[in-house]
């Protein structure tokens, strides 16, 4: 029967206003606590909320009554919950006042919004409508949520971070006891996907009309043929009263030649119908006090393709099941498929699912493997890891071996061995456990209130697994993969106890020096998980392979017998595949649902009079010029080009012509493609025309009086046009769209920009743009926007198009061309990067893990298809993820575990290849291990990804108090561990002792931040950026790196390509280091400040800036002038090696005391105090106060 998402939404925190007191002034900068949960954990999933607002549900139990705590249910939570004291009875008024510190005042109790508020929400509303439901009220319908929204597996009971939910969340069997401070959310699964469902699982059934059919696989294993055709509704006629084909081209006709006034049909194919019944599962139980809730599609949308066909609830043969599980690995070529599951570009089918239990209801259990299995119980999977060669087991201690031969490791025999003993485990895994040693640096306390130069002189590194060297050595990068905590707790309860949060932050597609890559035709897989062979397998003899995630024992193929390297036979253990971390496999058909298609690109520019005055045509047009031949593909690479103002204009740049040719459709209300088969060319063939047409282009429309922008029917078209293949549509948009399907209005209030109050409108005005997208992404199409404005543009709506088809947004506010040259240079210097850089098309991503750890949260711009698959249209170096995980299982039975993401995609040059990364992290039983092992930077980033996701979905002052009562609570959690810890001193382990600051930094970030002037589209942007940047450069945007630059000295340098790169040390963001005898370096990722003191030497002056003394110097200065100096040299090379570092370059811009970008400049110094916000020291001490209450 339909099933039900079994979801309970946030709460918030409890506590007594502190008696605090600091130097007068306002502050609205710190939040406050929130009113206090009534669930009865301490440690409860609440304290960090889950990802926006769920889409409208079913209450399947009882409203709420008006008393929103009951006098037993609060005595409960106070008895428990660690920041409370005082009375018992009733809601807890807040700790301090979100508005205000100075006066205390408390804070509002959440059943006063009971009047406003119903407690149930119908779930008869329009498509995307997330509402938030919580404990103690229930928030209105948003009319959109900003970013993916669908639901997987529940984390346990008393999860500290929280449920199953994200960005992107499936629903799970299982109770929730606990809510959740980031809000929660949910849709089900795609019902294209539903095989994917564990038993038990509840999923909402819709129904939607049959698409187009897809052939299936033949018995013998060959490449599926897909009926490739789109539903065009019709043909579209090429006469004259639709489209005006001018040739001369280079002069916009009037409006009275270019009209159209009707359209025969349109290409748009019609939205699929969904329905949802609610109905309860006898499989899932359910708590009188829990409301179990209908599950909402996604969005109104699964999988959202122009030709697909949904699947059955239940599959009707093993094939499906088979199809599903071992199809890309090509093991079993006899498996057919059903006629009713195919659905086109379905590449969850393709990348493999995930553990066998994840599959249909009504599925065949998985066949006996054809090998005996281990058992779990009796030989934990680490006992495939002595001290020397990992994969191997040993009984006796290793031979030492001459280490001039590195891809042998010592003690390695041809055959089947015996488990170590419980002490030579002990030994090879570097003595995980750190309760009987020394103690180590990371534990070391640190008092936060005394110690103030806790910034360390270099820019802080990732910390390093507690693995012995052979694992160390072979593990992934941590610019690639990287975890929040590098010692994994060995249950759920215990890493409540921590109160941090476990994830994963994804870096999967970066550009890498050294890459080993896998020609082989075999690619070795486990046949139950799929999880692809990499260092940490056990390999049981020659013939047999454990796997490190679900410990299935899998038979060795004869091909990978052979070391390609070596040239020898015999000596699996020493392939590249079980050597590296990081792979990549060149795939074979197996992997394809098509043919590999030509790298398409289509550029769609607004030419209305706003995007004529600011100038962004010619840098576009010029850049495209100088990059044309350096677009990524092949022979076959194809290009468009489509213009709107009121009008849409396509360009014929078909070969033969003399020259290019304008089409114009003036009918944005059915908009349609004029000349369908000659509007994307090929680059090669055309490539003197698209010159001529780039050439003209920025000085068409120069006398244009075109104020409008029909933005969406642009969009419209470009759908239609790119759908048959796929590819990539940059968008360059100067203003809010005003004509058209998709138009939007002005929501901000300049006013409130300085709110310390409420923020509206960061989620989008219309569900236009999302839809799009979702068509986009189904169609293996990505879209990038770049939004060019010197006006509010509703950036929170158009964002949508970029994040839900896996594409990228870039923002330029107050762009112009002459008036502002820093700006213009980094569109310049942007689009030569993004036109360059490598691209990977028809892209998919699936994230396994070990048995009993399981995914539950995604943050990113991607679509979720199930729950660890991500659809990625597009995939590009520059792009980060992030990834909620919990525990479901104890991990007592094993001393390792892994993570491994795949990353299937086709090459620009038409090659379908699988980026693999491996992470391996030791499991620890004890608390103070899994604080030594906290990764500080990758728990800022996770929880930047959350706070957004809850500012959207509910408010951001909601975010800001989670986030600070993520530092209070896991502070507090070590502090009452350590019982020798005075508690009148805040104390931190010293691996969190950046925690507070970064924190702080994040409240002042432009996302965050409240009462001081931020521009809605700034903010919004910032959000974007932290949903969509790897960890390495989201750091710098939230803390920047400041360096004093005028007394740089060969002391410390590092040597990089025969060039000497001073390293100056790290100084505090405060304006007390600043001197005005002093020239100061802010790295802020995308910019580069120079501060430049009135007193600074007239030396660095004239040999680094070039002019004669301080006066001198212009006020808009953004580049340094090569000077023969040493001081000149030296700043210059310290310059060029950070901007090395990254992939897009940041505009350097010199600041005086006059100019008006200080004010930026300082509000980065975020340890200073404001008008409206904590200095870092009077943060601390309201940490403090929490803390020891």
């Amino acid at each position: 029967g339909p099933v039900q998402s079994q979801i309970q939404f946030p709460s918030g925190y409890g506590s007594l206003p502190p008696n605090y007191s600091a130097p007068s002034g306002h502050y609205s900068q710190v939040p406050s606590k929130a009113a206090a949960s009534h669930l009865d954990n301490q440690y409860r999933a609440s304290y960090y909320p889950d990802y926006y607002s769920a889409p409208a549900q079913n209450l399947m139990t009882p409203s709420v009554g008006s008393s929103v705590l009951n006098a037993q249910e609060s005595q409960q939570s106070y008895n428990k919950t660690p920041h409370t004291g005082g009375p018992r009875d009733g809601p807890v008024p807040g700790a301090i006042s979100s508005a205000s510190y100075l006066p205390v005042s408390a804070q509002q109790s959440y059943p006063a919004f009971e009047n406003h508020y119903s407690p149930s929400v119908s779930s008869a509303i329009a498509s995307q409508g997330f509402p938030f439901n919580s404990d103690h009220y229930a928030m209105p319908v948003v009319s959109g949520a900003m970013y993916p929204n669908v639901s997987y597996p529940s984390v346990a009971a008393g999860a500290v971070y929280g449920q199953t939910f994200t960005s992107q969340s499936l629903p799970s069997a299982g109770q929730f006891k606990e809510t959740s401070a980031f809000s929660s959310q949910s849709a089900p699964v795609p019902h294209s996907l539903q095989q994917h469902v564990p038993v038990g699982y509840n999923t909402a059934v819709s129904t939607m009309a049959p698409a187009q059919p897809v052939q299936g696989r033949s018995l013998t294993g060959s490449v599926a043929k897909v009926n490739n055709q789109i539903n065009t509704g019709g043909t579209v006629s090429p006469q004259p009263v639709h489209s005006v084909s001018h040739n001369v081209p280079f002069t916009k006709p009037g409006a009275g030649t270019s009209a159209s006034s009707a359209v025969i049909s349109s290409v748009r194919s019609p939205a699929p119908s969904l329905s949802s019944q609610p109905s309860s599962s006898p499989s899932v139980k359910q708590s009188p006090e829990l409301p179990l809730q209908e599950g909402m599609q996604y969005g109104g949308y699964v999988n959202n393709q122009a030709s697909s066909a949904p699947a059955p609830l239940s599959s009707s043969s093993d094939d499906e099941e088979e199809d599903e599980e071992d199809e890309e690995a090509a093991l079993d070529s006899s498996s057919t498929t059903s006629s009713a599951s195919p659905v086109l570009n379905n590449y969850d089918a393709l990348e493999g699912g995930g553990y066998p239990d994840t599959r249909s209801v009504t599925s065949s259990p998985v066949p006996a493997p054809s090998v005996p299995q281990t058992s779990k119980a009796s030989k934990p999977f680490g006992y495939g890891y002595p001290a020397l060669q990992p994969g191997y087991q040993n009984a006796t201690p290793p031979t030492p071996v001459q280490p001039s031969n590195p891809g042998h490791h010592p003690g390695f025999q041809h055959y089947p061995q015996q488990y170590p003993g419980v002490n030579q485990l002990s030994t090879s895994l570097g003595g995980l456990s750190l309760q009987h040693s020394q103690q180590p640096e990371s534990l070391r306390p640190v008092n936060l209130t005394h110690d103030r130069n806790i910034l360390p002189v270099s820019s802080v590194p990732a910390p390093v697994p507690n693995l012995n060297s052979d694992l160390r050595k072979l593990n992934c990068s941590p610019d690639s993969f990287r975890c929040t905590l590098t010692n994994i707790p060995q249950t759920q309860a215990l890493l409540n106890k921590a109160k941090l949060p476990l994830g994963l932050l994804l870096h999967p597609f970066r550009d890498l020096t050294q890459l080993p890559v896998i020609t082989s035709s075999t690619i070795v897989r486990c046949r139950s998980c799929r999880t692809y062979i990499n260092p940490f397998v056990s390999f049981i003899d020659q013939r047999r392979w454990k796997c490190n995630l679900c410990y299935r024992v899998n038979d060795v193929p004869e091909e990978f017998m052979y070391n390609p390297l070596t040239r020898s036979y015999g000596e699996p253990h020493k392939r590249p595949e079980v050597q590296n971390s990081t792979v990549e496999f060149i795939a074979s058909s197996d992997y394809m649902l098509r043919p590999p298609q030509p790298a398409v690109y289509l550029f769609v520019l607004d030419v209305s009079h706003n995007a004529v005055e600011a100038g962004y045509l010619t840098i576009v047009c010029q850049s495209l010029l100088e990059n044309l031949d350096k677009l990524p593909g092949d022979s076959r690479t194809r290009i468009g080009f489509i213009t709107f103002d009121s009008t849409v204009q396509f360009y014929n740049l078909q070969e033969g012509l003399s020259q290019p040719q304008m089409l114009i459709v003036s009918d944005i209300d059915d908009i349609f493609l004029p000349t369908p088969d000659s509007l994307l060319v090929n680059l090669h063939e055309s490539k003197e025309l698209i010159k001529d047409l780039l050439n003209a282009l920025p000085n068409m429309f120069t006398n244009t009086r075109e104020t409008h922008s029909a933005l969406g029917p642009a969009l419209q078209a470009a759908f239609k046009l790119m759908s048959p293949t796929g590819g990539r549509i940059s968008v360059f948009q100067t203003q809010l769209p005003s004509l058209g399907a998709g138009l939007l209005h002005s929501r901000e209030d300049p006013n409130q920009r300085s709110s310390t109050k409420v923020v509206q409108h960061l989620g989008p005005a219309t569900d236009f743009y999302k839809k799009l997208a979702l068509d986009c992404s189904g169609q293996q199409t990505a879209v990038d926007l770049f939004l060019l404005s010197s006006q509010y543009s509703d950036l929170a709506s158009l964002a949508c198009m970029s994040k839900y088809s896996a594409g990228c947004i870039y923002y330029y506010p107050s762009f112009h061309r002459s008036h502002n040259p820093a700006q213009a240079e980094k569109l310049q210097k942007d689009l030569k990067r993004y036109l360059t850089r490598k691209i990977g098309f028809e892209a998919v991503m699936r994230i396994r893990c070990t048995k009993g750890l399981s995914i539950h949260t995604f943050h990113g711009n991607f679509f979720v298809r199930s729950t660890d698959l991500l659809s990625l249209a597009n995939v590009n170096p520059d792009a980060g993820f992030a990834v909620q995980m919990s525990i479901e299982e104890s991990l007592t039975d094993t001393s390792l575990v892994c993570f491994q993401t795949a990353l299937l995609y086709t090459s620009s040059k038409g090659e379908r290849r699988i980026r693999v990364h491996t992470l391996c992290l030791p499991v620890v039983s004890s608390l103070a291990d899994v604080y030594a092992g906290a990764d500080v930077q990758a728990v800022v980033c996770l929880l930047a990804n959350m706070a957004v996701d809850r500012s959207v979905s509910s408010s951001l002052a909601d975010a800001r108090d989670a986030l600070v009562n993520a530092v209070v609570d896991s502070l507090a959690a070590y502090m009452s561990t350590a019982s020798n810890l005075q508690q009148s001193m805040l104390i931190a382990p010293n691996s969190l002792k950046l925690f507070p600051l970064y924190i702080l930094a994040l409240l002042k970030q432009k996302a965050f931040r409240t009462g001081t002037s931020t521009r809605l589209d700034d903010r919004v942007y910032a959000m974007c950026q932290m949903k969509s940047q790897p960890l390495v450069h989201l750091m710098k945007m939230i803390h920047p790196n400041l360096y004093r630059i005028d007394k740089l000295t060969d002391e410390s340098t590092i040597h990089v390509n025969d060039r000497v790169v001073p390293q100056p040390p790290l100084q505090k963001l405060s304006a007390e280091k600043l001197t005005r005898e002093g020239a100061f370096l802010m790295d802020c990722g995308s910019i580069f400040y120079i501060w430049i003191g009135k007193n600074c030497d007239s030396n660095f002056i004239k040999d680094v800036l070039g002019y004669p003394n301080y006066a001198s110097v212009p006020q808009k200065m953004t580049q340094l002038p090569e000077v023969d100096a040493l001081s000149s040299e030296r700043t210059r090379s310290f310059i060029s090696w950070l901007r090395d570092s990254r992939p897009l370059s940041p505009v350097l811009q010199v600041i005086k005391d006059e100019n008006p970008a200080k004010t930026d400049f300082f509000q980065h110094l975020i340890e200073d105090r404001t008008e409206a916000a904590f200095s870092y020291y009077e943060f601390l001490l309201n940490i403090q106060q929490q803390v020891c209450k």
